[in-house]
């Protein structure tokens, strides 16, 4: 390689795709932002990284790696790559196994055995001295104008730079772009990348790339979920706790999602993935349709038969759709059925209720859920109005910072309905318990109290009610929050003191 020791960043470029925007957002945030920390997060260090940061970060950690087993760059970060930059990983491979093993699994040539490697084949065809054929493009072209890996397959420039142009604009491959001779395993490292490639729009697709890697394989970073913000969350230990980026979203570092107190990851991914299964045909089914008292499928009725044949290839059972038993002895009933105490009947009659009434139970939560959640979409129009009646206030000769309750009282409300909207997921896989139905009757308390504050903030402020809703407005936001609190401080003591038991 002409440069080894290059890294794709030498020119200072983060590799983010929109780095020109989003370095001018950055520079109008606070600079106190990355030391503000969401309700919860006190004990649980972490910091928020831009792009260019983690750039940095990833030259640190190749550096690092580079002062011990001094080899190549770009071998390094090909080798940190391969052990999801688990740098002591690394290291205990490095000197405790078989290096020749290690490179090959990797997929590099051994950087200190380089005088083994493969040489390139000798020209297909006779050819003036300093002239090779690329084996791609079939052109006998001179050696200055061919170049290769160290694995010695050599090829043109021009076909190098198409074939990783390919891969990465089209492919989206960055970490494994392989050489491109067939049957050759062996990565092609980011000095001969970024020797071959001149498009700039291609480099600084290959960049992300290599950035985007770096933080999915690193299990102390996460980037930030919110739509246009590119920063990345670094902490010390991976837990489920909520953190906070500087464009002030906050979600769980474990799973990404909004941070979602109580429940925890796994129980929200089982309801993440039931409601993108149900939520958009579950009425229709509870209204329309019946399952097959024999293999449980779900069956429409199309017409004025109660015959009913199941489509499945593997059950055909013949029933009624009335009574849901077998067909056989209703003999010519065809649109009427008498036959509802037959005890089959009733088998069929009571799997079908159980079914019907844990669809009832699904929808249940499920309702008050999005309830909440679409409460929660109206976030930004509930500051507007609560911004609106401030100003108002203010000309009631109250000072700024006598108005400033509104606001506190809004942001508890949107504490309260996102802590509302989980807890009908951590609800929905409970079992029943004592310490459930205290759990129901701290929920019950927390949203009867949520709703008469909501209501207080939609009301008309005058001049003669003024100090009135004043005081209800801050003594309901202090009960809100303390029962908040009640609530969530009971669930984590049933986690600690296993309480909890759920369905499956």
């Amino acid at each position: 390689m002409d440069s080894e020791d290059e890294t794709p960043f030498d020119d200072g470029d983060s590799g983010n795709e929109s780095s020109g925007d989003d370095v001018d957002f950055a520079m109008e945030v606070d600079s106190n932002t990355t030391k503000e920390r969401p309700p919860d997060v006190d004990e649980y260090p972490f910091e928020v990284l831009t792009t260019e940061e983690i750039v940095q970060h990833m030259i640190d950690c190749i550096k690092e790696v580079n002062t011990v087993v001094e080899i190549p760059a770009t071998t390094t970060r090909i080798l940190l790559n391969h052990f999801k930059w688990d740098k002591e990983k690394l290291m205990e491979r490095f000197y405790d196994t078989d290096q020749d093993q290690l490179f090959n699994e990797a997929r590099v040539i051994n950087p200190f055995k380089k005088g083994a490697v493969i040489r390139p084949k000798p020209p297909k065809k006779s050819s003036p001295s300093g002239t090779e054929e690329c084996e791609i493009c079939f052109m006998v072209l001179p050696s200055s104008l061919m170049t290769g890996l160290e694995c010695g397959h050599r090829f043109c420039t021009q076909c190098w730079g198409g074939y990783l142009t390919t891969k990465i604009m089209e492919e989206g491959v960055g970490q494994t772009i392989a050489c491109a001779a067939h049957g050759c395993d062996i990565l092609v490292d980011d000095a001969t990348v970024m020797r071959l490639v001149k498009d700039s729009k291609v480099r600084l697709k290959y960049q992300h790339l290599i950035t985007n890697s770096f933080v999915e394989c690193n299990r102390l970073l996460r980037w930030c979920p919110s739509p246009d913000c590119n920063n990345v969350i670094k902490v010390q230990y991976k837990e489920c706790r909520p953190v906070k980026c500087k464009c002030a979203h906050v979600f769980c570092f474990s799973c990404g999602e909004n941070w979602h107190d109580p429940v925890k990851c796994e129980i929200l991914r089982k309801w993440i993935k039931k409601c993108d299964d149900d939520s958009e045909t579950s009425n229709w089914i509870a209204a329309n349709t019946k399952e097959c008292p024999k293999c449980n499928v779900t069956i429409e009725k199309d017409g004025g038969c109660n015959h009913m044949v199941c489509k499945n290839q593997n059950c055909k059972a013949e029933f009624c759709w009335v009574c849901l038993g077998p067909w056989e002895p209703h003999g010519s009933s065809w649109y009427n059925c008498n036959r509802y105490d037959e005890e089959e009947a009733k088998v069929a009659r009571d799997a079908h209720e159980r079914s019907r009434a844990a669809l009832q139970r699904y929808l249940f939560y499920c309702n008050r859920y999005m309830n909440h959640m679409q409460s929660l979409k109206f976030e930004n129009k509930l500051y507007a109005s609560v911004k609106e009646k401030m100003e108002e206030m203010q000309q009631h000769n109250m000072s700024w910072i006598e108005v400033q309750f509104l606001r506190k009282a809004v942001d508890i409300l949107c504490q309260c309905r996102q802590t509302l909207m989980y807890t009908y997921v951590f609800a929905y896989y409970l079992r029943r318990s004592n310490q459930s139905i205290l759990f129901e009757d701290n929920q019950k308390d927390l949203e009867s109290a949520t709703e008469t504050l909501s209501e207080y903030l939609e009301r008309e402020i005058t001049s003669g009610n003024l100090a009135d809703i004043k005081q209800k407005v801050q003594d309901k936001y202090r009960y809100c929050d303390s029962r908040r609190k009640v609530l969530l401080e009971h669930v984590h003591e049933g986690y600690e003191r296993e309480w909890w038991e759920y369905f499956e």
